[in-house]
């Protein structure tokens, strides 16, 4: 592989000293003299140390596509000495690559894998000298997967598995454990139900060096056994049950070299916890969260030369309390950064405490790894539980701990420290609600700043549980803009690129939280964060619902904006979602992809995405299919993307060929029961369709009017309002109109008109009310056989009447109308029109038949229909209302002014019809004919 590159010998260093001494050379010929010197470089020339040294510091991945560059440093690249260390967490490995690796791992000294598929591959590696096997997800793990792990890798010196419960190893595999891994020396275990009394003396027999034992959570744990177990430094029990107290302290207060125990989350007594403080080896004992512990209880105890950790101990002390005696402190964490949010409280100065606090000797350097491990390990199942009456403990102590261990030289620690402070601030997953205090209390400690600085690490896993906090974090309003002033956006985005599929998953979920701040959606465009989230969606399309439903909500909030919006489609985002709502069986996925749809197509107005939605080959079909999901989500933001969608007049008959009328009309009546969401979507998506009318009398003639009529009875104002809007266009068609009749829908629109808080939707039912009772309806139902009775009709005409009539009245002052109608005055007229004016009304849009119909009523023989329709027509024409200039096109091409003027005039018209007309001719003459 050749490549150019510029490089500054000696020898040309040496002639631009020489030229620069002599005097007459510029900067120019400097260069130019430098550029002579310009060679080509041969990087496969480099020395084997050299490229060596280059691939170690590369994680895995980076390391295997670098070896795929040349064959020498393909062989470079599989050396051992480069494969002492596997994290194939995120890796589905199969028998045939695991052999595949196993000449490259045969000094492979530690592994992590996840779940009991990937440990029966792991002896695939043949990898003899490992000494350092850590495992999660584990439930499945058998006493005979277990029991061949550790036959194959007999020189383990340490065996984790957890935190995941292992509920299916038994003591049985712990003895073959202990007969086939002599040299083990820590061993950690969740999640047991039994471990019996056996196993633990086959551990203690066999293994002579063990100096670390771990029985997390598990149901049962021979006190007595471990009372045995003298080689032990290190013990914990945490949250492991039915251990008897008394007897175990009385025998493990006597092991001669323990000197750290960890009784966190468990029922031990106040007895036992003070019996086991005066043993003479112990320093250090945890025992946070162990409800039957009480302060008074401790006060006796040497807290000089004892270190007890509780939730009523200074824990921050304790732990700088062990490292009095060190002759040095460097930094805990090997890290320096700026605190942007400089906060002089106690919280930070605990911090910097314990971060500037290290343990000299090798022992003492155990301990404090060790007391990182298991509070990293009892903080996040505390979290876990959401444990409440936490509150304080958490701001005041919780918290500092976890920044931290966040700084921890163990990787493992690492990671749970950031899922514990991406757990605790969590109040409710449904409602994705965060605890303001305990998000702005990381916030203040540094906290985003320690975890941007680890999501920018090269271990993976690190990465995604670093970039799960920010994501969590982010969901706070304040910490969202924390974490963009500190380039988290750009880190994120880049981090949504990576081939590891968590750590994507991860930072595709903090860009959807930021995505719902509009001043950071922008900074999220510029950093290629769009791209890469629509990339996501073709590089995982199926098997990774977590990150396909976690980008399309990213892509949903940011298709709310216009610009954003754009950037989406250019993307390719319209294709990839509509193929998320084609062939997606996962239901959040679904429900994400619908929405970003919907807010694709709510830009109908400013860019050529509606169109482009509806055009995507399946799309619309898909979305009407997603109207009968099981999933009240899916079909809440399927309805909603068919609403905006029906906006445009091709989508509108394309909706309707896919079975969308019925489908929509279906939704309708079934959703009685349902959230609001969804009754104001399947209510206005069929609004959106009833535009035209062949499908508002397909929706009437398949039953959508009743449940329209229900809807319009909700005392919800966007549910009323949308059902409204469809009864208004549905009620054009006279069928449809003695339909509504027939339904009880005329109390129901009277009470909207009269009652609603919306004045769009009071608005709408009067102009619903007067196309059924203008005249059309009733040659309609000579007609028709099931036309109401006579003196029904005539009562629910009369009711109408008088409803429109107090309807247009409270838009009318008759002192300002009669001053306007005296002397037709602009800014008496330009009163009235100002008090009348419902600004909403602007955005409607209506059809030359609907403007039509209004001129056609103002001939009518009611003053009542003569005053509705003129102040129909105000509202339609104002000047600036979104399609003004379009209805003022069409009354033009309607030549209504003459009839306009004729209402005016009339001797015998109410005055609101008069003085409303005047004002429609003078709108006219802000959109005069000849300029169409």
């Amino acid at each position: 592989m050749n490549r150019r590159v510029r490089r500054k010998t000696l020898q040309a260093k040496g002639n631009v000293t020489e030229a620069v001494t002599k005097g007459p050379v510029n900067e120019v010929e400097a260069v130019v003299c430098l550029a002579k010197e310009e060679r080509e470089v041969d990087w496969s020339s480099l020395p084997d140390d050299t490229v060596v040294a280059l691939f170690s510091l590369l994680n895995y991945r980076d390391r295997a596509s670098l070896a795929s560059v040349c064959r020498t440093w393909r062989f470079l690249g599989s050396l051992s000495c480069l494969w002492t260390s596997l994290d194939i967490r995120a890796h589905n490995l199969d028998s045939t690559t695991a052999s595949s690796l196993a000449k490259r791992c045969s000094k492979l000294r530690s592994i992590r894998f996840r779940g009991a598929s990937a440990g029966n591959v792991v002896i695939n590696l043949e990898a003899k000298e490992l000494r350092e096997m850590n495992a999660d997800g584990c439930r499945d793990l058998t006493d005979a997967s277990l029991s061949m792990l550790a036959a194959r890798h007999q020189r383990l010196e340490s065996l984790q598995l957890g935190p995941d419960f292992c509920e299916k190893i038994t003591s049985d595999a712990i003895r073959v454990v202990a007969l086939c891994c002599p040299r083990l020396k820590r061993l950690r275990l969740s999640g047991l139900r039994d471990v019996d009394g056996v196993a633990i003396g086959a551990l203690v027999e066999h293994c002579r060096d063990l100096s670390e034992l771990g029985f997390f959570d598990c149901m049962n744990v021979d006190e007595t056994a471990l009372g045995n177990a003298a080689s032990l430094r290190f013990l914990s029990v945490a949250g492991s049950r039915n251990i008897k107290w008394t007897a175990a302290s009385q025998l493990w207060v006597s092991l001669p070299n323990l000197v750290a125990l960890d009784v966190s989350r468990t029922d031990v007594t106040p007895d036992a916890a003070f019996r086991l403080l005066f043993s003479e080896s112990l320093k250090v004992l945890c025992a946070l969260n162990c409800g039957s512990l009480d302060a008074g209880v401790f006060l006796a105890y040497n807290s000089k030369t004892k270190v007890l950790l509780a939730r009523f101990t200074d824990i921050v002390k304790g732990i700088a309390t062990l490292s009095q005696d060190s002759h040095s402190a460097p930094n805990l964490s090997g890290m320096k950064r700026i605190n942007h949010y400089n906060n002089t409280s106690n919280n930070n100065s605990k911090i910097s405490n314990v971060r500037n606090s290290r343990i000299g000797d090798n022992k003492s350097s155990e301990v404090k790894e060790w007391l990182e491990w298991v509070l990293s390990h009892a903080l996040l199942r505390i979290a876990e539980s959401s444990t409440p009456g936490l509150d304080s403990f958490w701001l005041k102590q919780g918290t500092p701990i976890l920044l931290n261990l966040l700084g921890s030289l163990q990787e493992d620690v690492q990671e749970r420290a950031a899922t514990a402070l991406a757990t605790f601030v969590v109040i409710d997953d449904e409602t994705a609600t965060v605890d303001p205090a305990r998000a702005e209390a990381v916030m203040h400690g540094g906290g985003i700043g320690f975890l941007l600085d680890l999501a920018k690490s090269r271990r993976e896993g690190v990465q995604s549980e670093a970039a799960k906090a920010i994501a969590n974090l982010s969901v706070n309003a304040d910490v969202a803009k924390a974490v963009a002033m500190e380039g988290g956006i750009s880190i994120l985005a880049a981090l949504a690129r990576s081939p590891n599929r968590w750590v994507a998953e991860e930072a595709a979920g903090g860009l959807w939280n930021l995505s719902v701040g509009e001043e950071h959606k922008g900074a999220i465009a510029e950093a290629g964060g769009i791209r890469a989230l629509v990339d996501l969606v073709f590089k995982w399309p199926s098997g990774g619902e977590g990150v396909l439903e976690r980008a399309a909500g990213a892509l949903a909030n940011l298709a709310a904006d216009d610009k954003c919006s754009m950037e989406v489609a250019m993307a390719g985002g319209v294709h990839a979602l509509v193929m998320l709502a084609r062939f997606n069986k996962h239901e959040g996925v679904q429900e994400q992809a619908a929405r970003a749809l919907a807010n694709l197509a709510a830009h109908g107005d400013s860019n050529g995405n509606n169109a482009a939605v509806g055009q995507e080959v399946g799309a619309l079909e898909a979305l009407v299919h997603l109207t009968g999901s099981h999933h009240e989500g899916v079909r809440q933001e399927a309805a909603g993307a068919l609403w905006n969608l029906s906006f445009d007049d091709r989508n509108r008959e394309a909706i309707a060929e896919a079975g969308g009328v019925e489908a929509l009309v279906t939704l309708a009546q079934n959703c009685g029961n349902a959230s609001q969401g969804l009754q104001e979507r399947a209510a206005g998506a069929l609004w959106g369709l009833s535009v035209s009318e062949a499908n508002s009398i397909a929706i009437g003639q398949g039953g959508g009017v009743s449940p329209l009529i229900a809807l319009a009875r909700s005392d919800v104002e966007d549910v009323h309002e949308t059902a409204a809007g469809a009864l208004w266009n549905l009620a054009f068609n006279a069928g449809n109109a003695w339909r509504i009749v027939e339904e009880g829908g005329v109390p129901a629109l009277v009470h909207l008109c009269s009652s609603s808080g919306s004045k769009m939707a009071r608005f709408m039912a009067a102009l619903a009310l007067a196309y059924m009772f203008d005249g059309r309806m009733d040659e309609a139902g000579m007609q028709c056989d099931s036309a109401p009775k006579t003196g029904s009709l005539e009562a629910a005409r009369r009711m109408a009447m008088r409803h429109i009539e107090a309807f247009v009245q409270t838009f009318s002052d008759q002192q300002c109308l009669s001053v306007a109608a005296t002397s037709w005055a602009p800014a008496a007229l330009a009163q009235v029109a100002e008090a009348a004016r419902i600004h909403e009304a602007g955005h409607l849009r209506c059809s030359g038949a609907e403007v039509g119909r209004f001129v056609v009523m103002l001939r009518n023989g009611s003053t009542v229909l003569k005053s509705c329709a003129a102040f129909a027509l105000l509202q339609f024409t104002m000047p600036g209302g979104r399609h003004a200039m379009h209805h003022a096109s069409l009354l033009h091409k309607a030549v209504a002014g003459r009839v306009l003027r004729a209402a005016a005039a009339a001797a015998t018209a109410p005055l609101q019809a008069k003085v409303f007309a005047r004002i429609v001719l003078r709108n006219l003459e802000h959109y005069p004919a000849e300029a169409m």
